[in-house]
């Protein structure tokens, strides 16, 4: 306060009204200068490491980080630093589309993990990848011939189900002119399985 009325009225007069000496004011303004220049640096380290904790990184996990890195920060100074610096957690949401982790026996692996292909149309390998747009997810399925790991065949959809991959493997076949005797190949995920086309 003495510092805003001390522009208009001055320090000494400002001082003497509020019956502070003005060795005191100026004392505590210095005090004030070094503990926000202290914080400012604190608040910078602080934003690096979420930075690069791709902010996910909370109070907890940066005050651990900051007393890692030899400052003297609790959980909830880390707070009140981030709430200054105006940045906040954020976790990423498990997606619901998971693999069981058990591995499915569909179909017997005849690939044998052998990538390098001599021929075109011998082997087709295919796959889903999602790709989250806004709070929604699109589900991508793409066909690659091994013999040129080339596109072959592609197709996407709001669901993940068998016929998102069967738009992708129409299309390769479409695309190929039918060939005969290729072996489609996958991780044997549930819409996609391992199988020769006839």
């Amino acid at each position: 306060m003495i510092g805003e009325l001390g522009e208009q009225y001055g320090i000494a007069d400002c001082c003497r009204v509020f019956e502070v000496s003005r060795s005191g004011y100026y004392a505590w303004r210095r005090r004030q200068g070094k503990t926000n220049l202290e914080r400012d640096a604190l608040k910078l380290v602080l934003i690096k490491y979420h930075k690069a904790s791709r902010g996910s990184a909370g109070s907890r996990t940066l005050s651990e980080d900051l007393q890692g890195a030899g400052h003297q920060v609790g959980r909830h100074m880390a707070r009140s630093l981030m709430r200054e610096a105006g940045i906040v957690s954020r976790q990423r949401r498990d997606h619901k589309y998971k693999s069981s982790g058990v591995e499915s026996l569909v179909a017997q692996h005849e690939l044998e993990r052998e990538f390098y292909v001599a021929d075109i149309n011998k082997v087709w390998c295919a796959d889903i990848t999602y790709i989250q747009l806004g709070k929604r997810w699109l589900y991508f399925s793409v066909v690659l011939d091994l013999f040129a790991w080339r596109v072959v065949g592609w197709s996407f959809s709001l669901v993940a189900d068998a016929t998102l991959v069967s738009e992708s493997l129409r299309m390769a076949v479409e695309l190929r002119g039918g060939p005969k005797g290729v072996l489609f190949h996958s991780d044997q995920g549930c819409p996609v399985q391992q199988f020769r086309l006839a």
